[in-house]
C-alpha cells in the first residue's frame, strides 16, 4: 500500500476502530489506524463482553437494532477472526440470568415484541440452574441466546488480522496533535492529521478521515469546532479466580454482573463514575464490586481478587451513539458514543459506517445515529 496517502484515516485503535479498519480494507480500501497509545488498551479491553445491553428493555429502539443486528454478526465474525489470526475470542452462549428485576412485566413485553427469547422462572428454575448462588432469590428472567466474548482475545485477534493484512497500516502510540483544513467555498475538508510518534512529528494523509477514539473523541473534535455530547464514563471491574466454575451462565441484579469464562475466571462489574479522565482504581470500588459478588455468590468470599482495573467509556446522551459524517466536513466521520454497549454494538456499529462510508446499502436505517 502507499505510505504516503490512504483510502482512510481512522483515529482510535478500540474495538470499533480495528473492526472499522477490516470492513473497509475488505472492501478493497487502504486504511491507516493511529492510536495515542497501544490498539485495544482502553474501554474495549476493559469491559465484561457481555453480547447484550444489560436490562434491554430499559433501551431506546436505536439501541435494540444495533444490538440486534451485532448479536447476529458475532458467530460469524468470531469464526473469521479465528480463522485468520488463530486466536479464539471465546464467545460462549450462557444465556443471561437477571435476577429480581423490578420491572419483569415491561421486560416480557418487550422481548414478545423484539422477537427476543426470555422467560420468568421461579425460585425452583433459578436454583435448578446456579445451586451456588445465595439463598432468597424468588423471581428471575431468563435469556438463553444471549452470550459473552472474551474481549482481550477478541482485540488480540483483531489486532492481528489487521496486522497481516497488507492494505492497512497501523501507527501506535501516535497522538493526533491536529487535523490540517483545507476550505474551498462554503465547504471544508480535512487533508491530514499532524501525529506525534517517539517525539516526532509527522503528517498522515488520506481521502477519507474516521474517528473511533471512544471518551476522547469529542476532544479530538472540538479544534475542528464539531460539539458532541461524549463523555468518559468510568467504569471499574474486579476478577477472581477460584479452582473450579462456579457458574454455569452469567447473572446480573441491582445493576451487577457475574460473567463466568472458560478457564474458572470470574469478573465481576461494575461501576458507573463521572470522574473526568480519572481511570485509578479505588478501594471503595473494590470493597463494593468484592461484596455484590459475595451476596450473589457466597462462596467468592472465600477467594481472593486478583485483579482490579478501570476502563472509561464514551458516554452519549440515551447511549445512543454517533455514527456517521459531520456534516461541516466533507470528509470526516464519527464512530463514537456506545456508552456501556461498545463491545455489543460494535460489529453492528462499524458495519453501519462503512456501509454509509462506501456507498452501500445499510441494514439499518442510519438517521437516529447521524452526528
Amino acid at each position: 500500500m502507499k505510505a504516503d496517502i490512504s483510502d482512510f484515516l481512522i483515529v482510535g485503535g478500540g474495538v470499533i476502530g480495528l473492526l472499522m479498519a477490516r470492513e473497509l480494507a475488505q472492501a478493497g480500501a487502504t486504511v491507516t489506524l493511529v492510536d495515542k497509545g497501544k490498539c485495544g488498551t482502553e474501554a474495549s479491553w476493559a469491559g465484561g463482553g457481555i453480547v447484550s445491553p444489560l436490562y434491554p428493555w430499559r433501551y431506546r429502539p436505536e439501541i435494540t437494532a444495533l444490538a440486534k443486528e451485532a448479536q447476529r454478526c458475532y458467530p460469524e465474525l468470531v469464526e473469521a477472526l479465528f480463522d485468520d489470526s488463530g486466536i479464539d475470542p471465546e464467545l460462549e452462549r450462557t444465556g443471561l440470568l437477571m435476577l429480581e428485576a423490578d420491572d419483569a412485566v415491561e421486560a416480557l413485553a418487550w422481548s414478545q415484541r423484539n422477537g427476543s427469547q426470555m422467560s420468568a422462572i421461579n425460585a425452583e428454575a433459578i436454583y435448578a440452574r446456579e445451586p451456588l448462588l445465595a439463598s432468597g432469590f424468588r423471581q428471575g428472567l431468563w435469556m438463553p441466546e444471549i452470550a459473552n466474548v472474551r474481549n482481550p482475545q477478541l482485540l488480540k485477534a483483531l489486532i492481528v488480522s489487521a496486522r497481516r493484512c497488507p492494505s492497512i497500516r497501523i501507527i501506535e502510540n501516535a497522538a493526533v496533535e491536529r487535523f490540517e483544513v483545507a476550505k474551498s467555498g462554503s465547504l471544508s475538508s480535512l487533508t491530514c492529521a499532524h501525529i506525534r510518534c517517539g517525539g516526532e512529528l509527522s503528517s498522515v494523509r488520506a481521502g477519507q478521515f474516521v474517528v473511533t477514539a471512544g471518551a476522547w473523541s469529542a476532544q479530538l473534535l472540538k479544534p475542528l469546532e464539531v460539539d458532541l455530547a461524549i463523555e468518559p464514563v468510568k467504569g471499574q471491574m474486579l476478577l477472581f479466580n477460584p479452582p473450579r466454575r462456579l457458574l454455569q451462565t452469567m447473572v446480573l441484579t441491582k445493576g451487577r454482573y457475574l460473567i463466568p469464562r472458560r478457564d474458572n475466571h470470574l469478573l465481576v462489574g461494575s461501576t458507573l463514575e463521572y470522574s473526568e479522565f480519572d481511570k485509578s482504581t479505588s478501594e471503595t470500588a473494590l470493597q463494593s464490586l468484592r461484596q455484590s459478588a459475595i451476596e450473589l455468590l457466597p462462596e467468592l468470599a472465600g477467594h481472593p481478587v486478583i485483579k482490579q482495573w478501570a476502563g472509561l467509556r464514551p458516554g452519549a446522551p440515551n447511549g445512543i451513539p454517533y455514527i456517521g459524517r459531520i456534516d461541516a466536513y466533507v470528509n470526516l466521520s464519527v464512530n463514537a458514543g456506545q456508552f456501556r454497549n461498545g463491545l455489543v454494538l460494535a460489529p453492528a456499529s462499524a458495519r453501519l459506517l462503512a456501509d454509509i462510508l462506501l456507498g452501500r446499502e445499510t441494514a439499518l436505517d442510519a438517521n437516529p445515529y447521524k452526528p
